[in-house]
Order: structure tokens, then sequence, then C-alpha cells
């Protein structure tokens, strides 16, 4: 690995334990106006005071994000997107470089990929362009692979999850985020397949909070490298006290209990 994609990892993952708690905030594209992304100084001043790891989020929000004191947290550039508004919005198209990502300050960058989409190969062939275009520059690669398409019957099922899991692997990512499939058992074949760190994302919007900390507390269990959880974070009332939460599970071991406790619940 390069130096310089070695020092950008470890802004991303923790350098005694490759974990992380990544918080994408690339919903606004595809959603419109999203709460708790309207005051994204606000949102990133929360999430870094809780101690999260990286943000993630497109080009435009970093001048709206950027903060001159407080913590620091690593950035994240997002280079994939579609809208809900498309007739096709499972197909991600590249709407950045990582060139621009490095003008930037970004210290990884990440794209999105749909397996079964009627766009597929297309979404391949960026993902190749991009994976070389960042080993060029040391920049690391962040990539979120679903199975979404008009053949997919169930995008949770744990074999569908673990090959998008090894399509990441194969094709340059240098972390790779997929579903939690569900239980440890299966999740932990998902990540056995894989040879870089896998994080989960949040999914919908979750019923509690101790749902969420159960889904992390199973993955990282099953072998999972952490999170990139998005509305289940930056959605909650008190941003700050959950991401302590999830850095005590992620970082420090924590049981789920004692997590709820952080957060008051």
């Amino acid at each position: 690995m390069y130096l310089g994609k070695k020092i950008r990892m470890e802004r991303i993952l923790k350098r005694n334990n490759g974990r992380t708690i990544i918080v994408p905030m690339d919903h606004g594209v595809s959603m419109g106006r999203v709460e708790g992304l309207i005051n994204m100084r606000e949102t990133v001043s929360d999430l870094a005071e809780g101690g999260a790891d990286a943000v993630l989020m497109h080009k435009g929000l970093v001048r709206c994000g950027y903060r001159s004191r407080g913590k620091d947290v690593g950035l994240i550039i997002h280079l994939s997107a579609s809208t809900d508004l498309s007739p096709h919005p499972n197909t991600k198209t590249l709407v950045g470089t990582v060139e621009e990502a490095i003008r930037h300050g970004a210290d990884a960058v990440s794209i999105h990929v749909n397996i079964g989409s009627n766009n597929e190969a297309k979404m391949l062939a960026d993902f190749g362009k991009i994976a070389a275009a960042a080993d060029d520059w040391g920049m690391p690669l962040l990539a979120m692979v679903y199975a979404r398409g008009p053949q997919i019957e169930n995008s949770y099922d744990p074999k569908l999850i673990a090959h998008c899991a090894r399509i990441g692997v194969e094709l340059g990512a240098d972390i790779v985020k997929v579903s939690y499939s569900g239980d440890i058992d299966s999740f932990s074949r998902v990540v056995d397949s894989c040879c870089v760190p896998v994080v989960i994302a949040g999914g919908q919007k979750m019923d509690s909070v101790r749902d969420v900390l159960q889904m992390v507390h199973d993955s990282l269990l099953a072998g999972g490298a952490g999170i990139s959880i998005g509305r289940n974070v930056f959605q909650h009332p008190n941003r700050p006290a959950l991401v302590r939460a999830l850095r005590a599970l992620v970082h420090e071991n924590a049981s789920v209990e004692q997590a709820l406790s952080i957060v008051g619940e």
C-alpha cells in the first residue's frame, strides 16, 4: 500500500483496531430536503463531538459542513448519484472525480453500485474507472454495493450480500459497505469472503435505538469493521450521545446495555 493511502486510511479506520464509525450524508441528491441535513455545519459538529471517525457527503456540501474549530473528523467524498424521481433510481451515475475529491480535502472517496440493476454494466465500468484513479492517487475507496433490481426478490438475502461484498473486493475497494444480513452466522460468512474491512449500512429508519445498537453489536461479533449509518444517526435528537454510544460499541467493545446507558435510553 502506498504511504499516502496508508495515512489517509488511518484517518478513516482507527489504527489500533481497524474499525470505523462513518456517517453518510449523501441523501439530499436522491431524496431532496432531509431532516438532519439542513444545517450541515451543526450536524457535522455534533458528529465530530460524539467521536465519529468520518463523514461522507457530496462535493458541494463540503463548504457547508467545514468547521474551523472543534474535533477533527475524516472526510469521504461520494462520487455517485441518482434521484428518487428518476425512472431508473437504481442507476448511479458518476458526478465527481478522484482529482476533485483531492482538491476538496478528502481522505477517501466512495461510489455506489446496485447489482441487478438494468444498468449494472455501466456502474461496474464506473467502479473500475474510479478504482484505477484512486489507486493512481493513493486515495482509499469505499464501495457501497447492494443487490437492487427487477430480478432481486430479497436484497437482504445473505448470499446476495456476500456476492455484493465480494464484488467490492474484487474490483478494488479498500472498504466495502453492504447491508447487514440479519444474523451473526450469515454475516460472518459475508466477512470471511473479504480481505478488506466490511462495514454495515443502516438501511431504513429503525424503530428504536436499541435495534440500531443491537445490529451494530452483532455485526462486530461477526467480524465486521464498523458502520456507515446515516439516517439512524443524523436524525437522532441527541446525535453526540448516540455517536458516543456507537463509539463504545465499535471502539471499546461495550455491550448493548452499556451503549444504551450512554444514550440515556
